[in-house]
């Protein structure tokens, strides 16, 4: 999450079959690898284009568990921002796909 730590720049995702130059909003998805919400909030995300989430693992790193909910006040995953929005979960993540609002804030 942290884009500053060993110089590394922001990560920014493209998508499309054209040339791929097409910047998107950063997603960032606190996660665990057994959450079937996680899988299924990715899967979304991927096929709506995004090739490059910042995923968040708390299993693995359990003191970002700790971080995620100061940033969200929740302590369940997933946890997705998109840009500075914080989403919220995998049922949030579909009920904006519903509602035709998700692609507008991956653009």
């Amino acid at each position: 999450m942290d884009a500053s730590k060993a110089g590394e720049a922001p990560k920014v995702s493209a998508a499309g079959p054209g040339n791929g130059a097409e910047p998107r909003a950063k997603v960032v998805m606190f996660a665990t690898a057994v959450c079937p919400y996680c899988v299924r909030a990715e899967r979304l995300l991927r096929s709506k284009g995004v090739t490059d989430i910042d995923k968040v693992r708390v299993d693995l790193e359990p003191a970002r568990r700790q971080e995620m909910m100061e940033k969200s006040g929740r302590r369940t995953v997933p946890q997705i921002w998109i840009g500075e929005r914080h989403i919220g979960g995998c049922d949030e993540l579909y009920a904006l796909d519903r509602a035709g609002k998700l692609d507008a804030l991956l653009a």
